[in-house]
């Protein structure tokens, strides 16, 4: 009996011994475990904390007018920038011992264990806020013990680095409340126009409710559901007592007005210029070895709203009802600053920029570039020549060239280049190309960055090579700056999401280069508002008199048309504006409506934008001298010569001979040659 006695007293000492080794080994594993946890958690460090964050566009004068963003809509915002109800109420939902416990709540997780062991799959979660925090930022949202796991051990770094307010203020700026919102700064402008720190407790109750399932407690999805969970959450914070009854009682009782309506139509400011202003921004930055991608800048850009306006009014206003497409774009004259741009009739259909990226032939817009080059190579306004129908010949005589004009008519007397550019005669173009050669007007092309293509053919006087209408109206803004050179620029300035400046518009200022001396880029720029007088009427029309009538401000410009495109770019001493039309398929521009619209949009919008303006003259520079001409010969105007015209021209080219040598009895200028040719003093005194 003895014998059996001690020999179960040796089975409970071993089992006792070896439960206790059991222990030992097992506490000493988990203490090891820990240890070694905090060892791995010093070395990695800190988890980042960074995300996406929406950038932001200002205009000109720091109006917000839009944003972007890379996958996820975010405005990342400081915990003291958010409604204290709205802090309350998600750590009375989501974690009400959050500021308890260090990143995990054992009750809670073994609730949840055991109704994952009864389901025999992970089916019920216990996540804290940092839990949820470590989710969002690093890991999916799949249901897997794999990734409960891994969100154990984030949430477990970030206690380590962080403290709880930092914890709270990343969990409310990346957490989903539906409709691509990320974070309560975009979710509350987007429900209900304002700012995190502006809500309410029934409005932050509301939000607070919509993480839980964004398809089911959206407001915009189902207002009852998303009503009966704010009404929990209110009774959830009141039994906490982080809210009075009678809070809770009003919370309930407010109506609330939702603002998505209008939080969407505020992000349609001028979408073809964001883009443009984004890809410059993005440029901007990787020169300073810096990722756009990164988010939260506030790019202040040069849009002008009511520019912008007046564009968009213009060409709504004046486009036909069919598929004819529109771009049309504005740049301030001294600094490049594009003040308003459309790439096309609507952004939603097509964001095809054709401002930017559609390469069309500029047709005679691109004549301008090539009388500048003949004044540097001896033209004048008054260079005079034969402008009937010619066959050109080149490939040393082997190919021949015959230029028309739009109208199929030709000049049967010799013309001036100031009517000439005034009607856009061909032959005048293609025989000044001829004179002065390709490698000149190559040349002047390079100085005005506009592409004229590689090849050597006279109709390249007749812009046949393809460039965009941004490239086109930065050139003629150059004329608009008396010669200096311009580079379009959307930038004003860039700021980092603490608020630091990258960039400013000023940094990339230098000294203007002179592309053209003021001298001719004067006398160019007054030959170029001669589309507009009905004096150089000839074969053919001044192009610019469909709407002279509508002119209550001084312009130069010059129109331009090909089969497939309409072109019309002029400007002020202010601004320049640019304005083409056609197809996206290149089909042919044939109804009268179609040729119509481009004018139209033009000065619509130049009219708009100076109303109430006091008008501009272009500045004289000295050496440049007006003269009246008579503009079928070129010489001094007399009372004979009906067809009179002021023309600048250096002073060195003034003419000296009058209009009409032959006897006029009309004309006081012959009578007083004859009267100086008497020999009778008498008769002179």
């Amino acid at each position: 009996m003895k014998r059996k006695s001690y020999q179960r007293k040796q089975k409970r000492t071993k089992r006792t011994r070896k439960a206790l080794t059991l222990f030992v080994a097992f506490a000493s594993a988990i203490i090891v475990a820990f240890i070694a946890l905090r060892v791995y958690v010093q070395v990695a460090g800190a988890p980042p904390l960074t995300v996406p964050k929406a950038s932001i566009f200002l205009d000109e004068n720091e109006n917000q007018i839009g944003d972007h963003f890379t996958n996820e809509r975010r405005y990342w915002v400081s915990l003291d920038e958010m409604s204290p109800y709205l802090k309350t109420a998600v750590v009375a939902v989501e974690d009400k011992d959050f500021y308890k416990h260090k990143g995990f709540d054992f009750s809670r997780i073994a609730g949840a264990l055991l109704v994952d062991l009864k389901a025999g799959s992970k089916v019920q979660g216990a996540s804290t806020i940092t839990q949820q925090y470590a989710r969002n930022l690093y890991l999916s949202h799949e249901k897997s013990w794999t990734r409960k796991l891994n969100e154990a051990l984030y949430a477990y770094r970030i206690e380590v680095f962080y403290d709880k307010d930092e914890i709270l203020e990343g969990y409310l700026n990346t957490v989903y409340y539906g409709h691509g919102m990320y974070g309560v700064e975009a979710a509350s402008r987007f429900y209900f126009g304002k700012s995190a720190s502006d809500l309410t407790l029934a409005e932050s109750a509301m939000l607070t409710g919509i993480p839980k399932g964004p398809s089911i407690y959206s407001p915009i999805a189902n207002l009852d559901k998303a009503t009966d969970r704010q009404h929990v959450i209110l009774k959830l914070m009141a039994d906490q007592s982080v809210i009075t009854q009678d809070e809770k009682t009003r919370a309930e009782s407010e109506k609330l007005v939702l603002k998505n309506d209008s939080w969407v139509a505020t992000k349609s400011v001028a979408p073809y210029f964001l883009d443009v202003a984004w890809q410059e921004a993005s440029d901007i930055l990787k020169s300073k070895n810096l990722d756009i991608s990164e988010g939260g800048w506030t790019i202040q850009t040069t849009l002008n709203q009511g520019h912008q306006k007046a564009a968009e009014e213009a060409v709504a206003k004046n486009m036909p009802a069919n598929d004819l497409q529109a771009a049309f774009v504005s740049m301030d004259s001294k600094t490049g600053a594009v003040t308003a741009l459309v790439g096309g009739r609507d952004y939603a259909t097509s964001s095809f920029n054709r401002v930017t990226q559609a390469k069309r032939q500029p047709g005679s817009t691109i004549k301008p570039i090539l009388y500048a080059a003949a004044l540097e190579n001896g033209y004048t306004p008054l260079t005079f020549l034969d402008v009937g129908e010619t066959t050109f010949t080149y490939d040393k005589g082997r190919s021949t060239y015959s230029p028309k004009n739009v109208n199929g008519q030709f000049a049967t007397h010799d013309m001036s280049m100031a009517q000439a550019i005034a009607i856009s005669d061909n032959i005048y173009a293609v025989k000044t190309l001829e004179e002065i050669g390709f490698k000149a007007f190559h040349e002047m092309a390079d100085r005005f960055n506009v592409n004229i293509g590689d090849k050597d053919n006279l109709s390249i006087a007749l812009g046949t090579a393809e460039t965009t209408l941004y490239e086109m109206t930065n050139a003629y803004n150059i004329l608009a700056s008396q010669g200096q050179e311009t580079a379009p620029t959307t930038i004003i300035s860039i700021k980092d999401a603490n608020g630091d400046i990258i960039y400013e518009s000023k940094e990339a200022t230098k000294e203007a280069e002179t592309v053209l001396s003021k001298e001719d880029t004067f006398i160019l720029t007054e030959m170029m508002t001669g589309i507009f007088d009905p004096v150089f009427s000839d074969y053919s029309p001044a192009t610019g008199i469909s709407i002279r009538n509508r002119m209550t401000h001084t312009y130069a410009a010059k129109s331009g048309s090909t089969n497939s495109d309409q072109w019309l770019i002029g400007f002020t001493p202010s601004l320049t504006a640019g304005v083409w039309n056609g197809y996206d398929q290149g089909k042919n521009i044939e109804a009268k409506e179609d040729t119509a619209a481009t004018k139209k949009i033009w000065i619509d919008y130049m009219e708009a934008i100076n109303k109430g303006t006091k008008n501009e003259d272009f500045t004289k520079p000295k050496g440049v001298k007006g003269v009246v001409v008579d503009v079928e010969t070129g010489k001094l105007a007399t009372d004979a010569c009906p067809k009179q015209r002021l023309v600048y021209v250096d002073e060195k080219d003034v003419p000296t001979e009058k209009c009409s040598k032959s006897f006029d009895i009309l004309d006081r200028d012959t009578w007083g040659e004859i009267w100086n040719m008497l020999p009778f003093s008498i008769f002179k005194d």
